[in-house]
Order: structure tokens, then sequence, then C-alpha cells
């Protein structure tokens, strides 16, 4: 299991790549509409505002599996395991989306998070990079 750590300024963009593959199947969401594609970017944009001062709101995180795991890893058991992920990085008590993709080799699902929480406070991403390392290491090793 890897894990990428990106940060960025627009829902739009994100949320438009990961949902916009031919591909992408919506596993999971939390304080998001889910009508459609629009929608849930403008969830994510409203909960952003209760803190203006935080540049770059969009948390995103594509984890990617071995090929070899490919067979173990059903949608239920990706949605488990990104949650797990967001747990143990503290990512909790905010709006999210998982979304598998199939376009690569490797099976790999990006979580999409608003680094505003639902009280309007920041997600911290201090260490998140040693954080991620340390994360993934640990779910590598307690599923094999």
């Amino acid at each position: 299991m890897i894990g990428k750590i990106v940060k960025g300024k627009s829902f739009k963009g994100c949320v438009s790549y990961v949902l916009g593959k031919e591909d992408a199947m919506l596993l999971d969401r939390q304080g998001v509409l889910n009508t459609d594609t629009k929608a849930i970017i403008n969830s994510f944009y409203m909960q952003s505002l209760m803190n203006p001062n935080l540049a770059k709101s969009v948390g995103h995180i594509p984890l990617s599996y071995s090929k070899e795991d490919e067979h173990r890893l059903t949608d239920s058991f990706m949605v488990q395991l990104a949650k797990e992920y967001m747990q143990a990085m503290k990512i909790e008590n905010t709006q999210f989306i998982i979304v598998r993709h199939h376009n690569t080799d490797n099976p790999h699902c990006h979580i999409v998070f608003n680094r505003v929480n639902n009280e309007g406070k920041t997600i911290s991403d201090k260490n998140d990079r040693y954080r991620n390392e340390k994360v993934c290491k640990k779910l590598k090793d307690k599923y094999n």
C-alpha cells in the first residue's frame, strides 16, 4: 500500500478528475450531496468557506495497492482500508469521498477530503508525509 498526499485549492479540479474517469466508482461518501459531481463540489466548497484563511483546503490521497492483492481488494475492503487510513491519519469529522479507479494495472482508490472540518477548524498536515509512511506500513503489516 502506497499513499501519496496532495493538497490543493480547487475542489472542482480534483473531484472532476476522480469522478470523471470512465471507470470511476464512488464507493463511499460523507457530508456531501450525492446528486451529481457539481453537487459534491459545491458541498466541499461551502464547507471550506468556514475557514477562508486556509489557502489549500483540498486533501487528495491516492492509495495504491500491489497487483498481487487485486483478488482481495473488493470494493468494501478498499473502503475499510481507506477509512482505517483516514482515522490513523486523523482525517476525521470532515467531508470525504472515496472513489475507485480501474485505469491502471495496480488497484487503487482516491480519497478526496475537506481540510476544513465540520467545525471550521483546519485538519493538520503537520508531518503528514512521515505519518503517511508510518500508517501505510502499519496497514500493510496488519493485512499482510
